[in-house]
């Protein structure tokens, strides 16, 4: 049942509202005045909380503001004729709405459960939060991945652009999403794209836009993933497949951080940090002229390289115990625990296609073992390649 608590310093008003939700089955709890209510607070979590106004030692505006230095239950005043403008006061500052003495059913009752609503949503918002940032969490202790993470924080709060090496399946958008949610631009887009799946005649229409009637299929005008970005972080997923013609354009919209649609004349200016990854040496790409050298300089003001987990083995038992808490969340189940001998099987193995490959063979291993993975069970489900 909804929990509410009543702070009033007047018996009647505190009973008769008790009587109210009582009726309308909530849990009732009172604090006679300001301070006891902050304390009851601190202690107990509740749903929502009524505050009167005007109180001896603790008025409501006062007692409204220490609530909210302790947590976010959405605060509902109670106000007599004379503290209207005090009530519109307190909901300026916070508060989730107010109610007249003496309360009118109906209005109390409309006021606590949109109260509610507004608490549940709070909560879904919060729960929603955890599990995307637990999704995008870098997990490891190895030097190598403390390193990145150091670099991260240094780096995430500038412009800086950044170019992420590695083989497939290491970690690469993790990086350029951690460098996103940590920067000044988090509450804007992060986009990423994957030049490697887009075919090569429609990737500057993919980035840059189109105009109608620009070419065959473009039936209405499209804005492209540098304006969608704009104010956020645009990250360009394996570049190093990308077409020289479409790397020159990409170049351009960097040096002069304007870009042109396909089929347009007009010059469209554009707010956007590049992060760019690749799992291809670009040396060698240059070297080749499958890259150019003035575009790898222009994304390569920070340079930061994933280690593939061959390289970081010492991290494998918090990758498993990661990805189990995360398999399990998502089958609504306990996790199944893996031996100490299972781990380091584990860790004897190859693993060619990274962390990728580890949180496949963590679930096929979970799905496929009884009540504890065992050294036996890795030995034959998770098929090394030797």
């Amino acid at each position: 049942m909804p929990s509410v608590l009543i702070i009033d310093d007047e018996r009647p008003i505190r009973q008769t509202l008790r009587e109210i939700l009582e009726y309308e089955k909530f849990t009732v709890s009172e604090a006679e005045n300001g301070q006891e209510g902050v304390e009851m607070v601190k202690a107990q979590k509740f749903d929502v909380v009524l505050c009167d106004i005007k109180m001896p030692k603790m008025d409501g505006i006062e007692v409204l503001e220490k609530i909210q230095d302790i947590t976010d239950v959405p605060v509902v005043m109670i106000s007599g004729h004379g503290n209207i403008d005090t009530a519109v006061e307190a909901i300026k500052k916070g508060a989730f709405d107010y109610i007249s003495k003496p309360p009118d059913l109906n209005r109390l009752l409309v006021t606590i459960r949109n109260a509610l609503d507004r608490s549940n949503l709070v909560k879904e918002t919060k729960t929603l939060k955890k599990k995307i940032s637990k999704t995008y969490d870098i997990i490891g202790e190895s030097p190598a991945i403390v390193q990145i993470k150091e670099m991260i924080e240094k780096v995430a709060e500038t412009d800086a652009r950044v170019l992420i090496t590695g083989e497939n399946g290491t970690g690469k958008e993790l990086v350029a999403r951690w460098l996103h949610e940590l920067s000044n631009r988090a509450s804007n887009p992060f986009i990423e794209v994957n030049c490697a799946a887009i075919p090569g005649e429609l990737i500057e229409s993919q980035l840059f836009g189109h105009e109608k009637g620009s070419f065959t299929s473009a039936i209405k005008q499209r804005k492209g993933d540098f304006e969608q970005a704009s104010g956020g972080t645009l990250f360009l997923d394996e570049i190093g497949d990308m077409s020289l013609s479409a790397q020159a354009k990409v170049l351009r919209a960097l040096q002069e951080n304007k870009i042109t649609r396909v089929g347009g004349e007009k010059e469209i200016p554009v707010d956007v940090r590049v992060v760019a990854a690749t799992n291809k040496k670009v040396i060698e790409e240059i070297e080749n002229g499958d890259f150019r050298e003035d575009l790898y300089h222009r994304l390569s003001v920070i340079l930061i390289h994933v280690p593939p987990l061959r390289e970081r083995l010492e991290d494998i038992p918090l990758l498993v115990e990661h990805f189990a808490d995360d398999i399990a969340r998502s089958q609504g189940r306990a996790a199944m625990p893996f031996s100490e001998e299972a781990i380091q099987e584990l860790q004897t193995l190859r693993w060619t296609g990274n962390i990728r490959e580890l949180r496949n063979v963590v679930e096929r291993l979970i799905i496929l073992s009884d009540k504890e993975v065992s050294k036996k069970d890795v030995e034959l489900f998770a098929r090394p390649l030797k």
